[in-house]
């Protein structure tokens, strides 16, 4: 029998560096603010050249695992910022062709869990910051610009309400996505009234630590959305864009 094998592609030098270096900040062997070493030192300890270290450093610096004080070349030890952590994986949905469907069935299964745990553990501040949105809201029922910017700033508000940082990095890329569109319904259907009601009926029972009605009301304004959506002749099959396209 005769095999066909695939040439070997060799992962090139100043990837491995990286994940090295990643992987020691990962594993607690360097803290996030640790002084790193040179460009000749690294170079010296990883026994490669320096031009493999500052690919390596170009890449860490991408991923938010190293960073430099302003007007320094001095590296050091940081962890990822949410907003970088999502612009890549936003760019991979992108990049995967993800629909707006599986957006939104990813977003109908996180949505209602986020106002859950608003419910919860939501405080005066939060309220506070929520009122002030919806009272916004009011004032921009025939504008659709303003309702889609304000729209998206209650979900942001109730994501902070959870005090959970794990629905609040995992929605991120997916409200990236997911909420800007909406201008395209609003601006085809007059929803204002309705997206309103729902916005304050979720209120209600996050200010009401109602775990339950929170998770219902903001079931119910999901699936408005896949309505909306397909009351305006939009495709919910058709690839995401990058945000701002």
């Amino acid at each position: 029998m005769s095999l066909v094998f695939d040439p070997v592609q060799a992962e090139p030098a100043f990837r491995l560096v990286a994940r090295t270096i990643e992987e020691k900040i990962l594993a607690g062997e360097i803290v996030p603010g640790d002084l790193l070493p040179s460009e000749a030192g690294l170079a010296e300890k990883l026994g490669v050249n320096r031009s493999t270290i500052r690919e390596a450093i170009r890449v860490l610096e991408q991923n938010g695992f190293v960073r430099r004080e302003a007007g320094r070349k001095k590296l050091y030890a940081s962890i990822p910022q949410s907003g970088d952590i999502s612009r890549r994986l936003t760019a991979a949905m992108v990049l995967h062709q993800v629909t707006f469907e599986e957006l939104w069935e990813a977003m109908f299964a996180l949505e209602p869990a986020a106002a859950a745990a608003a419910a919860h553990r939501g405080d005066e501040g939060d309220f506070g910051a929520i009122e002030r949105n919806l009272e916004a809201t009011r004032k921009a029922l025939k504008d659709s610009t303003s309702l889609t910017e304000l729209d998206i700033e209650f979900h942001e508000l109730v994501a902070q309400a959870t005090r959970n940082r794990a629905i609040q990095m995992a929605r991120l890329p997916l409200s990236e996505l997911f909420y800007p569109p909406f201008y395209r319904v609003m601006s085809r259907l007059n929803a204002g009234e309705r997206l309103l009601a729902a916005h304050e009926a979720i209120y209600a029972g996050i200010r009401d630590h109602d775990e339950k009605r929170a998770r219902e009301w903001m079931e119910k304004h999901i699936l408005d959305f896949k309505r909306g959506y397909e009351l305006a002749n939009l495709d919910m099959t058709s690839p995401v864009d990058m945000p701002g396209k």
